[in-house]
């Protein structure tokens, strides 16, 4: 059974820092690109951050620079560091490995 658990998410004050992890268990980690998504009220869930299997990273450019993906392959788990967090970042955050999505992590950046 294939599973992905994100964790980390919480309530922050604009300029703040949260990191999110995604633990992945069932599905053959290391071969696989991991990405993370956000959906926030009343929008389309968007792509945020992409790390392949050799670890080259891609973000949104609403993210760069302050937000970092990175993986540990011997953990099968995936990270999303983030910081200077802004009230636009508030959303409910997804992982998704293959074909196969997480069950979300809110979190939420007060003003």
């Amino acid at each position: 059974q294939v599973q992905l658990v994100e964790s980390g998410g919480g309530l922050v004050q604009a300029g703040g820092s949260l990191r999110l992890s995604c633990a992945a268990s069932g599905i053959i980690f290391s071969i696989n690109a991991m990405m993370w998504y956000r959906q926030a009220p009343g929008k389309q869930r968007e792509l945020v951050a992409t790390i392949t299997i050799g670890g080259n990273t891609n973000y949104a450019d609403s993210v760069k620079g302050r937000f970092t993906i990175s993986r540990d392959n011997a953990k099968n788990t995936v990270y999303l560091q983030m910081k200077s967090l802004k009230p636009e970042d508030t959303a409910v955050y997804y992982c998704k490995g293959g074909v196969w999505w997480g069950q979300g992590t809110q979190v939420t950046v007060s003003s």
